[in-house]
């Protein structure tokens, strides 16, 4: 499959924000992206094995933007947050984003979008609206979902026999999974890899998980949100 390099963003330390779409045009968008914490280099395997396929071994109908690394700061850095000290994931514009913060990993910003990285997410958003969002993590595995997207995890689950949860369990203001689901009207699905110092491989990690993300793709399961 064919990918189209999109315009590039830029990080708090100016570094390229790459993101690709395929040929396949239409009014919303599946996206797939990672990397939104840089100390999540499991969900950054993920997709770089997931874009490679894509690219050399499928033709599919789906309408696709790719988004293989958001916070490049971060992963440069090793943090989960950016080079502005911000946690991506707690800074989008939903009705919920808070300024206040205990632990400074959790950091919102000044401001919800006060980053370069989300400004330019947003601003995908707003070119190719999304119509279902996949965004891959690691903490503990779990497949969290927000909006109506329950069967999405079911698929997932039934491979990788992760727990599936509509609550991570705590408050997330300002995060993707809110802005997704509610402000922008696409489901989103936190898909929660297991971490490598589980003793765990991040090659291990997409094995265990190769096909179920294979499936989403191919199965036709994601059509429904077009």
């Amino acid at each position: 499959m064919e990918f189209i390099k999109l315009e590039s963003g830029k990080t708090v330390n100016n570094l390229e924000i790459e993101a690709f779409k395929n040929k396949v045009e239409s009014s919303r968008y599946i996206y797939l992206m990672a990397g939104v914490h840089g100390d999540e280099i499991e969900g950054v395997h993920c997709l770089k094995e997931i874009f490679s396929w894509l690219k050399n071994e499928v033709e599919t109908d789906l309408p696709l933007v790719i988004i293989p690394i958001v916070n490049k700061d971060g992963v440069h850095a090793g943090t989960r947050i950016n080079a502005n000290g911000v946690d991506l994931n707690r800074n989008l514009p939903t009705q919920s984003w808070e300024g206040e913060f205990e632990e400074a990993k959790y950091n919102p910003g000044t401001a919800p979008l006060s980053e370069p990285e989300n400004q330019y997410l947003d601003k995908l958003f707003k070119e190719y609206p999304p119509a279902f969002i996949l965004s891959i993590h690691s903490w503990k595995p779990i497949v969290n979902y927000n909006g109506d997207c329950k069967d999405v995890a079911e698929l997932l689950a039934k491979h990788n026999k992760y727990p599936i949860a509509d609550d991570i369990g705590y408050p997330t203001p300002g995060s993707l999974g809110t802005y997704g689901s509610v402000d922008l009207g696409a489901p989103v699905l936190t898909f929660e890899c297991p971490t490598v110092d589980t003793g765990i491989t991040v090659e291990k990690v997409w094995q265990e998980n190769e096909v179920g993300f294979k499936e989403m793709i191919t199965s036709g399961i994601l059509k429904r949100f077009l």
